[in-house]
């Protein structure tokens, strides 16, 4: 019976272990999305601006305040009995209503500068949507090539047990020394060194992409879905990019958050330095006032039961000690400023375009000379291990040739998950 609970304990785990969903890097992107606190506060961001606007469109609609009150009141102000002091209570109803009619564009200025902040603020947001979708296939990339190295390690350990194997055979068959067996020994060692250290690379590239997309809790509910590596025609599957450098350029001028952004800001500058120029101007409003009261008869001579009072009114500052001037050149200061940065920012776009192309491209050839080496050092190992079987070169040799294979086979690995790291950057930078 123990052993039976024991088995079924087993089977649960093991179950529970494969039930870990496999994730591509669409999956992947759709958690950060839904999960990654930093976009939240961007979107945060983002909603508090909307209200912001929401909250001065109400300048322009009538402002109306309802007042009711109740208490005592006494009065010798009477005609029948002006020397007698007479007190009682009363009830008290009062609307008014104030509508803004003109003011020479102060609360349309205000309303464009929040709207354009607003645009801003939701260009940022979408700019960080932008990042966060680079960086989750930056370390979706960075894990992929964790899980090939480990293979390629294996593929090392496999190898040298191959080789410590045939070195005891050989020295059995009195064709080798023993100094082979041991250095076949120290070989194994050190690979399943090598096959240890790529595996704790592996959780650690995990941590890194749990944290991008946002999963807090310490076990990794997850795995992402391994991509088995033809390595020896891998240069012909790579993903093209299919702009060149002027319409690269072109287009992140065109899509760019961060270039949108920038522009709305400009906007923000020019709308205050209007609204500062309006300081100038008056502001007509129209006020209406209703008020209804209700008292005893003895006191109804004295206080009206129903008012109404409705009028245009003209409010202008006329003189406030320079201040008004020294906002408008502020203001237009600040202007010049926001469009000193637009301008910086599409040269530093420009450039960023630019060094990724260059990156682009360079990876791209990096994978075809690490193809071409690989399968040369390839080559040479068969024929160092022909050699070193026929007694024509010592185990150096042989040594040698298998870690430049294996060496060529994992930078090929590492190459061609940085062309895509870096086509990843470049659809980033352009603002795809």
């Amino acid at each position: 019976m123990k052993l039976f609970t024991y088995c079924f304990i087993v089977l649960l785990t093991t179950l529970n272990l494969q039930a870990k969903e496999a994730l591509n890097v669409d999956e992947l992107i759709k958690h950060a999305l839904e999960h990654a606190p930093d976009l939240k506060v961007s979107l945060k961001q983002y909603e508090a601006a909307t209200q912001r606007k929401e909250q001065a469109f109400g300048y322009f609609l009538p402002k109306v305040d309802l007042k009711l009150s109740g208490g005592e009141i006494g009065s010798s102000d009477i005609p029948n009995n002006p020397d007698d002091m007479k007190q009682a209570s009363f009830l008290l109803g009062n609307i008014s209503l104030q509508q803004l009619v003109y003011d020479f564009g102060k609360t349309g200025s205000l309303y464009d500068n929040l709207k354009y902040q607003e645009e801003s603020f939701n260009m940022n947001s979408l700019q960080k949507i932008s990042d966060k979708i680079e960086e989750v296939k930056s370390a979706y990339y960075f894990t992929l090539r964790a899980m090939a190295l480990i293979d390629v390690a294996k593929e090392n350990l496999k190898l040298n047990k191959a080789q410590l194997y045939r070195a005891k055979r050989y020295y059995t068959a009195g064709i080798r020394t023993k100094i082979d067996i041991s250095d076949a020994m120290v070989n194994v060692i050190q690979a399943k060194i090598d096959v240890n250290t790529a595996q704790y690379r592996l959780k650690s590239a995990y941590e890194n992409l749990n944290k991008v997309i946002g999963i807090t809790q310490t076990d990794t509910p997850y795995t992402v879905l391994p991509q088995k590596l033809e390595l020896n025609n891998i240069y012909d599957t790579l993903a093209p990019y299919k702009y060149d450098l002027v319409q690269s350029v072109e287009y992140a001028y065109t899509h760019r958050y961060a270039i949108r952004s920038s522009e709305a800001l400009l906007k923000v500058s020019h709308s205050n330095t209007n609204r500062a120029e309006s300081e100038y101007y008056p502001a007509f409003y129209l006020n209406a006032d209703y008020t209804k009261q209700k008292e005893n008869d003895e006191l109804k001579h004295v206080i009206p039961q129903d008012q109404w009072q409705a009028s245009l009114n003209l409010k202008w500052n006329i003189y406030q000690g320079g201040s008004t001037v020294a906002n408008v050149q502020k203001s237009i200061i600040q202007e010049e400023i926001s469009q000193s940065k637009l301008e910086f920012l599409k040269l530093q776009i420009k450039q960023n375009v630019a060094d990724a192309y260059i990156s682009l491209n360079e990876s791209k050839d990096t994978v075809e000379l690490a193809q071409a080496l690989l399968q040369a050092s390839m080559e040479k190992f068969i024929q160092a291990q022909k050699r070193y079987e026929n007694g024509l070169s010592d185990y150096i040799e042989l040594q040698q040739a298998r870690q430049n294979y294996i060496d060529s086979k994992s930078g090929l690995v590492i190459d061609y998950y940085n062309y895509y790291d870096a086509l990843a950057k470049m659809y980033h930078v352009i603002g795809i």
